[in-house]
């Protein structure tokens, strides 16, 4: 089934012929959404499971993300003609004062990969850009990133802004990065900590689903 064979090229990360396959599967009618979600989002599961249980590695995954990218871009069009809405949206980013953004990249490419609509803010993110991007993109998760501890409080700032905002009753928050642990998201008042990519996209879909 074509379906599989999308799916095994995403988690191979071989982009060139997962491109190949999803113009295959368009030609044969196959409507985008099934391409989506039983080719594509298919194969990113797999390698999120495997990169969780320390099967793979970060190169493999960012091999399998390009791939999955590179496809989505075929679809897009496709799936704007048929209506298909993304399941939420999040927009992410490094927070104020910090510019490493190897893992909130990974992390935007695994939220994609469950066919979140994500909105990457870059680095150096100042807490009301992210308040004022879930507003107005109406985000049902903020993901914040941070790789230094000297900008961690920069990440209870989001939080307090999100208070400041009244949004913090429809917002969630997440944190992610080497310093950061599930004692200080609850110290701060986020509403999770993950350890890794694949846990954070999980996460996040959770809670737009």
């Amino acid at each position: 089934m074509i379906f599989q064979d999308i799916s095994t090229q995403i988690q191979d990360g071989n982009a060139k012929k997962a491109v190949v396959l999803v113009e295959q599967a368009i030609g044969q009618g196959i409507c985008a959404q099934d391409i989506l979600e039983k080719g594509l989002i298919d194969g990113m599961n797999v390698v999120g499971e495997l990169f969780k249980r320390n099967e793979i590695f970060v190169a493999d995954m960012l091999y399998s993300a390009r791939a999955m990218q590179k496809s989505t871009e075929v679809l897009r069009p496709l799936l704007v003609t048929e209506g298909v809405e993304p399941v939420g949206k999040a927009c992410i980013g490094t927070v104020q004062g910090d510019l490493h953004d190897i893992g909130k990249n990974l992390v935007k490419m695994m939220l994609e990969g469950k066919g979140i609509e994500v909105i990457d803010l870059g680095t150096d993110v100042a807490p009301e850009t992210f308040i004022k991007t879930a507003v107005e993109e109406n985000c049902g998760v903020i993901c914040c990133s941070a790789l230094l501890t000297t900008t961690m409080p920069s990440m209870k700032d989001v939080v307090e802004a999100a208070k400041a905002a009244g949004i913090r009753d429809r917002v969630k928050i997440m944190i992610g990065g080497a310093p950061t642990n599930e004692a200080f998201c609850r110290e701060i008042g986020a509403d999770a900590h993950t350890v890794d990519a694949a846990s954070a996209a999980e996460q996040a879909l959770a809670y737009l689903q």
